[in-house]
C-alpha cells in the first residue's frame, strides 16, 4: 500500500476517534496525519523529511489552537468588585469597628464615603462611584 494512503487513512481514523471520544487531542494528529499523507502525494521525500513535515504539522496546529484557546476564555469577572458594581445604588447599613458597610443586591461590602462628604447614618441610599481594592467607594443620593 502506498505510504501516501496509510497516512491519510490513519489520519481520517484519528479524526473519526475524534468525534467519538472526549477533547481535542485526536483531532490536531489527524490533521497532521492527513497533512503529511498530502505531501507523500506530491513527491516521494526521504523519511526524515516526512517525519519533519509530520512534527511541524502537529506543532503548528496545537500552537493555533493554544492561541485560540487564550483569546476565548478571558479571566472571569465574578464576585469581584468591579464587575459592574460602578454605578449601583446600595444602602449604608450599620456601620460596625471597620468602618461603613454597605448593601449592594445582596451582598455587603466595606464601603468608604469621599473626602468632601460627611458622615452618613445607616439607611441612606448610596451610588457606588468606585472601588478601592475590595472596598467601595460611594456618595450619598
Amino acid at each position: 500500500m502506498d505510504p501516501a494512503l496509510i497516512w491519510i487513512l490513519a489520519g481520517l481514523v484519528l479524526l473519526g476517534a475524534e468525534t467519538i471520544l472526549p477533547g481535542v487531542f485526536l483531532l490536531w494528529i489527524g490533521i497532521a496525519a492527513v497533512g503529511t499523507g498530502l505531501v507523500l502525494l506530491v513527491g516521494s521525500p526521504p523519511f526524515w523529511v516526512t517525519t519533519s513535515v509530520f512534527v511541524a504539522l502537529l506543532a503548528g496546529g496545537i500552537a493555533v489552537a493554544l492561541r485560540l484557546r487564550a483569546g476565548r476564555h478571558p479571566r472571569p469577572r465574578v464576585n469581584t468588585p468591579d464587575a459592574g458594581l460602578i454605578g449601583r445604588f446600595g444602602v449604608l447599613t450599620d456601620p460596625g469597628s471597620a468602618g461603613p458597610r454597605v448593601r449592594v443586591g445582596d451582598s455587603d461590602w466595606a464601603a468608604r464615603l469621599p473626602r468632601d462628604v460627611a458622615d452618613s447614618p445607616a439607611g441612606t441610599r448610596v451610588r457606588v462611584e468606585g472601588v478601592d481594592g475590595t472596598t467601595l467607594v460611594v456618595r450619598p443620593e
